[in-house]
């Protein structure tokens, strides 16, 4: 996204700032939350394994992929170090596998939700005249809307159902034994595949109206408790 705001050549460099800063926040707070959401649900049903290797913590120094976070920060989509998960130790491997792969994307969508809490209540203070509207609130404005856009993006990112992404292993605990075996060998191939797919621009449609739907629940959700202000 970096790169789309630098061609559109409309981005100024307060709006630029504001795209860095927020990635910054979600590079050491968001993805770090994402992974320990994974080892927190996976401990909850018995596999210690990401307690176990230091894993179940916010520290992003735990959980930072660099090459991920450069390319959040350059094309919009990253990813951190993958939280280790053992579902020998789940009572239900397939479900306990999903249900550990959802809270990535569900941790996501609450930092959405908390980011477009805030933006919506300084506007609801604006509309009210208990801040004054002016450049600095307008940039704190457009930060936290690039945080509502970009978790939402994650979120929707790793719902796709190819792996090694989170969908990918929701989508395993309703397929049969024979398919989840396929799927696991080709596990590599798939990636690969997938990797191809976001570089083509192939899956961009499929994303789009996946986000605009996230987003309106988000907004919505968000413009209720202060609907009154408006």
């Amino acid at each position: 996204m970096l790169i789309s705001l630098l061609r559109s050549g409309q981005a100024n460099f307060l709006t630029i700032l504001m795209y860095i800063l927020s990635n910054l926040l979600i590079i050491f707070l968001v993805l770090p939350l994402h992974e320990c959401a994974h080892g927190f649900v996976a401990h909850k049903l018995g596999d210690d394994t990401a307690k176990r290797e230091g894993r179940l913590t916010l520290n992003p120094l735990a959980h930072i992929d660099y090459l991920g976070a450069a390319l959040l920060l350059i094309i919009g989509f990253g990813w951190a170090k993958p939280v280790p998960v053992n579902s020998r130790y789940f009572k239900n491997p397939k479900a306990g596998m999903a249900l550990t792969a959802l809270a990535g994307p569900v941790s996501n969508l609450l930092a959405a939700v908390v980011a477009g809490l805030i933006r919506n209540g300084l506007a609801a203070m604006v509309a009210n005249n208990i801040i004054p509207y002016n450049d600095f609130t307008a940039y704190i404005f457009l930060f936290f809307q690039f945080l509502v856009s970009i978790n939402i993006g994650l979120a929707v990112f790793n719902f796709i159902p190819i792996p090694p992404l989170d969908g990918s292993k929701i989508l395993m605990a309703f397929l049969p034994d024979k398919a989840v075996i396929w799927i696991l060998q080709r596990e590599r191939y798939l990636s690969l595949g997938l990797f191809i797919l976001i570089m083509l621009g192939g899956l961009n449609g499929v994303l789009t109206v996946a986000n605009n739907f996230f987003y309106g629940i988000v907004s919505w959700l968000t413009y209720l408790p202060f609907s009154w202000a408006f």
